[in-house]
């Protein structure tokens, strides 16, 4: 029986040394490498491929005309690519409605999502940097509303916009939007963990107000967080159905997924045209913002998880 495989290194003064056995080593090593969970990666790939699937079924069936919907395969491409034509039909159906409930979503995405973002930021800093009577009251407040679901709110809201007159307006969807209880927690706690509490003192040795400490100081290490809150309110807020659907009865004031269900909706209306091409189009022109908005910003992201990584 042979002996293990060793290593001989030299010492400091010339003299040779028997090292650890190579075989001992590849066990240690192995030990104390990270093992990989079969069931783990199992669940993984099914989560991706749960995500997935929708996407390339949409792209697929957005490259067919109606008639190529119904006799091909829904994961794979027709033998006519009509793609472009479909684009070009989308926004020129109905009088070009498609644009125009494009600039509104974009309206209630910039002023509804945008505002809801600049509370959050507002808001979680000085719950997170300032001390005041009825804080923990307020921290209260926070959790039960995130608690609440926004469908469960829809109908009050409703009541109460009705009796002041703002329903059929954007003000109906863009007002409500700018509520985030779930933004103004997350960027609490962020804020709270980010910003030094001596770098804000140092700040305000060196002379430096309150707006000055937080644009110049406090804004800059709330980066990742803003983005955060930023992306998830668009998204809510790109996405949002039920509140324009009860909120609004003009079609020129329609947001995409309102505007595309009605769409929909035409195939099951006596004398309705059937649009499920323009419909499918339709649904991967309106992700697309959003995929975009999340590749260019995920930088942020990056860098504030690298914050704080380096210790000086």
């Amino acid at each position: 029986m042979s002996a293990p495989a060793t290593t001989v290194s030299p010492s400091r003064d010339g003299a040779s040394r028997r090292a650890t056995p190579v075989r001992l080593r590849t066990r240690r090593y192995s030990r104390d490498r990270p093992r990989r969970s079969l069931l783990l990666t199992l669940l993984t790939g099914l989560v991706l491929l749960y995500t997935l699937v929708p996407l390339a079924w949409l792209l697929f069936n957005s490259t067919k005309t109606q008639a190529g919907l119904f006799d091909s395969f829904g994961l794979w491409f027709d033998g006519d690519f009509a793609l472009f034509g479909n684009i070009a039909d989308t926004f020129t159906y109905d009088d070009g409605v498609f644009a125009r409930w494009l600039l509104n979503t974009v309206l209630y995405v910039v002023v509804g999502a945008g505002g809801a973002t600049l509370l959050a930021v507002l808001g979680g800093y000085a719950l997170a940097k300032h001390d005041f009577p009825g804080k923990r009251g307020v921290f209260a407040v926070i959790i039960g509303a995130v608690a609440v679901p926004g469908t469960a709110l829809a109908v009050p809201t409703f009541l109460m916009f009705s009796e002041m007159g703002l329903t059929n307006t954007p003000w109906a969807v863009i007002i409500p939007s700018l509520i985030s209880p779930f933004g103004l927690y997350l960027m609490w706690v962020f804020a709270a963990e980010a910003i030094p509490t001596e770098l804000m003192e140092a700040a305000r040795i060196d002379g430096a107000g309150e707006l000055r400490t937080f644009f110049q100081v406090a804004l800059p290490l709330l980066a990742p967080g803003i983005v955060t809150v930023l992306l998830f309110t668009m998204v809510a807020t790109w996405n949002n159905y039920f509140l324009p659907l009860i909120m609004i009865k003009d079609p020129d004031w329609y947001p995409l997924t309102v505007g595309l269900n009605s769409w929909n909706a035409q195939a099951i209306t006596a004398g309705g045209e059937v649009v499920y091409n323009l419909v499918i189009t339709g649904s991967l022109l309106t992700i697309l913002p959003l995929i975009a908005a999340f590749l260019l910003l995920q930088r942020y992201w990056q860098s504030g998880l690298a914050a704080g990584s380096v210790k000086e």
